[in-house]
């Protein structure tokens, strides 16, 4: 087969400036396929929901300029934002670290507050498997792949306990690998041919998600790795898949090697996730689109423009020919789910639940309804996309993981629109509902099956009119409060005459942060109040909010795209993913209190290295611990992290932990 040629060019750097974080061109065609260089697949008549524009822009002009343009910090930082980024300091945090001034993104170094120390933990191509071998960057091959870690963590959970006294100083984590980055993995890359089958068959190994076993020798210590941990296991593009739910076994999921529509080998662009409360991982398939190949492929329905699926791959179909459209149109439509895993049982057969619907899942998180459903929220990671409800149709019992563990496979399905109060109230707030797709085993968008919704939920979607929003990423139910947090983390396609009151400005580059909650705070409800609690960028940017706190007083944040919760019910924890290429500053982990006296104060409590992005933070602030990924180091400029003597730089998890103090604050 000749080599496809519309992708192998990189993109030109003037495509760039669009690009919603200027992340170098490679990373934007590794990761997602580089999207904001093409048509936003959602062409909808869809209307802007809120407080309707003329209003929306009146009663916010302080989000607009003069001609309708949007703020933008290419003015320069304020007297005060330099003063702060020169201390690293507001006033001292009411958490326990002094907040680090904001790292300029040519800093190779993770960056951490004073009196904490950072360590890695695991990192692409640490031996993970029985008779895996030690990374050797300039050795790799196929089989050794399968058993070492793999590549760009994103999603991360820690699993507590194990036997004896010692339980709480012992665990697993579980780390999706979302994508590779194959001219850092390989030394000598050819950019121009891109991958060779063999190249490609690393990079599928590399893929999908890793468990391993943790211990530490104390409470305030770091955490290590166990090679030879008995539950540590590697998830790549070849390990069997189960598909359950009302999807499995359709037409339209069958394929040559597998006629019954039931089994999928592997796992594509892993990027967030969730814990469930009988104890399993759930991964989200964000953007699998990009690899494949969709030359010469009918598409009458326009199915495969609407989940973007219009490019020539990553040359994966190199490798094997089940990526190339054309020769077998139904492989694609078995990607896209949200995966549940069993970490605890390596020989367990991880599930592709298609009851929760296929669209660029970000990931899912589950919250128990009054009466004992399971209901997971998810986003759909795309400009003008969704957010889904899904609501079980069984009930949680408590230490019946196998029963729970069949939770997801039959339910509800519902998408979200937000209407904005109209009012001059200085806020951005309003209430919601769920839309139904599918209730009670029946469709509820006229003239489509159940499968048929399931499997093209964009557009089954659009039939119902939800409200299109700026890129939904991590969506999180607060475990002691039940409020829920969303994450937006831009659209800088968005124009004035788009604007709602949930997406209040144009041009969004910098993103945002919704909280809702459900009718009687119950998960299974069915209507919403809500509002903005942070409208990210630089402070003196007129722009942006926080909370209603005072802005001389904040860090600069830019493209929130992961949030996480601790002991404390008032703190917000948010991960970004863009500040390089908005406000010039690396990414990095930032705490907004989201009650009391500091409610909006959003102070950064550390910063990843220059290019690399901060994902999947687990936070347990009783110990001042926190776990992390640090993916795609050397984004655009040269790494050496994790500073293990390797010649490339290796993405993976990092432990910060207090060193001074006891590990209190």
């Amino acid at each position: 087969m000749s080599a496809p040629t519309a992708r192998r060019s990189l993109l030109p750097l003037a495509v760039l400036g669009e690009h919603l974080t200027n992340r170098s061109a490679k990373t934007c065609q590794y990761r997602c396929g580089n999207p904001c260089a093409h048509p936003v697949p959602n062409t909808s008549a869809n209307e802007y929901f809120g407080d309707m524009v003329a209003t929306a822009v009146s009663r916010r002009s302080v989000l607009l300029g003069a001609t309708g343009a949007a703020v933008v910090t290419s003015l320069g930082w304020s007297t005060a934002e330099q003063a702060y980024a020169a201390t690293g300091r507001g006033r001292p945090s009411m958490a326990g670290f002094e907040p680090i001034a904001p790292t300029p993104n040519t800093v190779d170094q993770l960056v951490v507050p004073e009196g904490y120390a950072w360590s890695p933990v695991i990192s692409w191509g640490d031996p993970v498997e029985p008779g895996a071998p030690d990374f050797d960057v300039h050795h790799q091959s196929v089989e050794a792949q399968k058993k070492q870690a793999g590549y760009n963590a994103d999603y991360l959970a820690l699993h507590r306990g194990g036997a004896g006294n010692g339980a709480a100083n012992r665990g697993l984590i579980v780390f999706n690998n979302e994508y590779t980055n194959p001219e850092l993995m390989f030394p000598g890359y050819d950019e121009a041919a891109g991958p060779t089958a063999e190249q490609a068959r690393i990079e599928m190994a590399a893929h999908g998600m890793t468990v391993v076993e943790v211990s530490r020798r104390g409470q305030f210590a770091p955490w290590t790795y166990d090679r030879h941990g008995t539950r540590n296991r590697r998830i790549h593009a070849w390990t069997p898949f189960h598909v359950d739910g009302p999807a499995a076994g359709s037409e339209w999921m069958r394929t040559s090697a597998d006629p019954t529509g039931r089994t999928v080998l592997g796992t594509l662009n892993n990027c967030a996730g969730g814990e469930t409360p009988w104890g399993t991982s759930l991964s989200g398939e964000e953007n699998f689109n990009q690899y494949f190949n969709a030359d010469a492929a009918p598409d009458p329905d326009q199915r495969l423009r609407r989940y973007g699926i219009t490019s020539s791959g990553r040359g994966w179909e190199r490798a094997e020919d089940r990526f190339m459209v054309a020769h077998e149109p139904n492989e694609v439509n078995r990607f896209g789910w949200i995966v549940e895993l069993d970490p605890d049982d390596p020989t367990s057969t991880p599930v592709k639940h298609t009851a929760l619907g296929r669209f660029k899942h970000e990931g899912a998180t589950v919250r128990l309804s009054a009466d004992g459903r399971a209901v997971a929220y998810m986003g759909d990671d795309e400009r003008y996309d969704y957010v889904y409800k899904f609501v079980s149709k069984g009930r949680y019992v408590e230490g019946d993981k196998k029963h729970n563990m069949t939770l997801l496979s039959e339910g509800d399905l519902y998408v979200a629109r937000f209407t904005g109060d109209g009012l001059g109230d200085g806020e951005w707030d309003g209430t919601g509902v769920w839309l139904p797709l599918v209730v009670g085993g029946e469709s509820r968008v006229p003239g489509w099956s159940v499968p048929e919704v399931l499997i093209w939920t964009r557009q089954a979607a659009d039939l119902v009119g939800p409200t299109k929003m700026d890129r939904p990423e991590d969506v999180e139910p607060n475990p002691h409060t039940g409020a829920v947090y969303l994450a937006l983390t831009n659209n800088t396609r968005r124009t004035p005459a788009e604007v709602d009151e949930a997406n209040p400005r144009p041009g969004n580059k910098y993103g945002h942060i919704i909280e809702w909650v459900e009718a009687g705070n119950d998960a299974a409800a069915l209507e919403f109040s809500w509002r903005i609690v942070l409208i990210a960028g630089m402070p003196g940017d007129g722009s942006t909010y926080f909370y209603g706190y005072d802005k001389s007083l904040v860090s600069p944040i830019s493209c929130p795209d992961n949030v996480a919760f601790d002991s404390d019910p008032d703190h917000l924890w948010i991960s970004t993913d863009g500040a390089p290429g908005t406000i010039g500053t690396c990414d990095g982990m930032f705490l907004m209190p989201t009650a009391g006296p500091d409610r909006g104060k959003v102070q950064q409590f550390l910063s990843v290295p220059a290019g690399a992005e901060c994902c999947g933070p687990v936070v347990e602030w009783t110990d001042r611990s926190v776990l992390l990924c640090v993916q795609h180091p050397g984004d655009g400029l040269p790494s050496s992290y994790p500073y293990l003597g390797d010649p490339v730089p290796r993405p993976g998890v990092a432990h910060v932990y207090r060193v001074t103090g006891g590990g209190r604050g």
